[in-house]
């Protein structure tokens, strides 16, 4: 794939990721627990390559904070950037890897991007609870990270796998194209 159509796509998932988050977060009790940021990213990650999810991760929490005030730019959006970078390195990164583009490859890719990415918020954000002095422990954590994300979590794993499969068998996507 070619770097212009990388970073086009790359441009898409950004605007996705900014946009999502109003159609969800019309449902207040369950929008934020449906991660609506993270599938772009994730999906970058897939089709464009590790840099380009890495990339679209860290900037578009930091841009749906100065453009829309949500999330808050501290701590939320710095914990979530590190998180969804971390999401799409991870992804397109363990993706590339993988010889055949199948679903057992989707599935492995983006469990090891949830886990990593999981990890990383906790850890930014036992670092920014610790130097401001305020309380955060493994409850705290499985809370934020884990409880309160479930049913995005879960469209998750139903979803990236579905639309991957969909975009590959369209033709929309050759099986090297998440590949450097």
């Amino acid at each position: 794939m070619k770097s212009v159509h990388r970073l086009t796509l790359s441009a898409l998932f950004l605007a996705l990721g900014l946009i999502l988050p109003f159609i969800t977060g019309q449902i207040l009790t369950i929008g934020r627990m449906l991660l609506p940021m993270h599938i772009p990213v994730l999906l970058c990650g897939l089709i464009c390559g590790w840099e380009y999810g890495l990339g679209i991760g860290l900037i578009t929490p930091f841009l749906r904070s100065v453009l829309f005030h949500s999330p808050a730019m501290f701590p939320m959006a710095f914990a979530m950037a590190f998180e969804l970078a971390t999401y799409g390195a991870v992804i397109g990164w363990m993706y590339a890897k993988f010889k055949s583009k199948n679903l057992s490859s989707i599935y492995l890719s983006l469990l090891m991007a949830m886990v990593c990415g999981r990890v990383m918020y906790g850890l930014v954000m036992a670092l920014i609870t610790t130097l401001l002095h305020q309380p955060y422990s493994f409850e705290i954590f499985m809370t934020a990270a884990i409880t309160s994300g479930i049913p995005g979590i879960i469209i998750q794993l139903i979803l990236i796998p579905v639309i991957m499969l969909f975009l590959y068998r369209t033709g929309m996507i050759q099986s090297n194209e998440g590949q450097q």
